[in-house]
């Protein structure tokens, strides 16, 4: 899928056994801002469940709770930079300004992504188990005023979830156009085990 085409913001791939096998952000959160600060910092900065986030203090789109996304372009790995440095070290030191931040939601680290699609796969099986009716299909949609959530299972058992603009149509489309290039992968790469985690390099966005 080319950029802008479509608002989907991720992907997950779950087993049957509720593990993660493949995830991709797609769109970066449109609530992010990046501005050039100058010494002293006017927002108070962190430490919490290893990220730097703001405390206290807002401003131009940065909001209490957002996170130090990257600094001069460097992207941010909890509480350093990509390139080793300690945030609010680096942040406390004169001289390295003016520089630029930019903020935003904190992303999900690799574990919550874990954790996640697991605690999906709990609810997908308690939503089919509450139908009034046999052979319920689960859980297909779930919709906030922010994004929907979109799950196709498979016979065999693999969900296939995307995160989309509340507005975005065809997903049902998109959702079997994914099913139909996992199958191709699985089926034709002989070094593919099933229910095992899916090459960061097949990107299964391009459609």
């Amino acid at each position: 899928m080319r950029p802008g085409k479509m608002a989907i913001f991720s992907v997950y791939v779950v087993n049957k056994a509720g593990g993660l096998i493949y995830q991709l952000d797609n769109q970066s959160p449109r609530s992010e801002s990046e501005k050039t600060f100058s010494f002293p910092l006017d927002l108070v900065l962190k430490v919490h469940d290893e990220r730097v986030i703001v405390s206290f203090g807002q401003r131009d789109g940065i909001k209490v709770g957002h996170a130090v996304l990257s600094i001069n372009g460097i992207d941010v790995n909890g509480r350093y930079t990509a390139d080793g440095k300690e945030i609010l070290e680096y942040l406390g030191n004169p001289s390295n300004y003016p520089l630029s931040i930019r903020f935003g939601r904190p992303r999900l680290t690799s574990n919550e992504k874990l954790m996640l699609a697991s605690m999906f796969h709990s609810l997908f099986a308690i939503g089919s188990q509450l139908s009034p009716e046999p052979g319920s299909s689960g859980i297909e949609m779930l919709e906030t005023d922010t994004f929907k959530l979109h799950c196709f299972q498979t016979l065999t058992g693999i969900k296939f979830m995307v995160l989309s603009d509340p507005r975005q149509a065809g997903i049902d489309t998109l959702l079997r156009k994914i099913y139909e290039l996992y199958s191709d992968y699985a089926l034709k790469n002989p070094f593919y085990s099933l229910e095992m985690p899916i090459s960061k390099a097949f990107c299964l966005l391009q459609v």
